[in-house]
């Protein structure tokens, strides 16, 4: 193996959308430092069953629809 051609892999705190801090090894940023993250586990739908709605940021899915409307959508 190479030397100086990976990444420093270190311990990094992930703030979650509830608030709740988990520590986790990255290679982003620094030792120490921390990450919010916007969408995670327990948001996503994809891990809690879907159940969430798609919020219309900007009026572009409601755009989407007058515009497609006639196509069966």
């Amino acid at each position: 193996m190479k030397k100086d051609i990976h990444p420093n892999y270190h311990m990094v705190d992930v703030k979650l959308v509830d608030g709740t801090v988990v520590q986790m090894r990255s290679t982003w940023g620094s030792e120490g430092q921390q990450i919010s993250l916007d969408i995670d586990p327990s948001v996503h739908p994809a891990w809690t069953g879907g159940s969430s709605r798609l919020m219309d940021t900007g009026g572009r899915v409601s755009k989407f629809k007058n515009k497609y409307a006639g196509l069966g959508f």
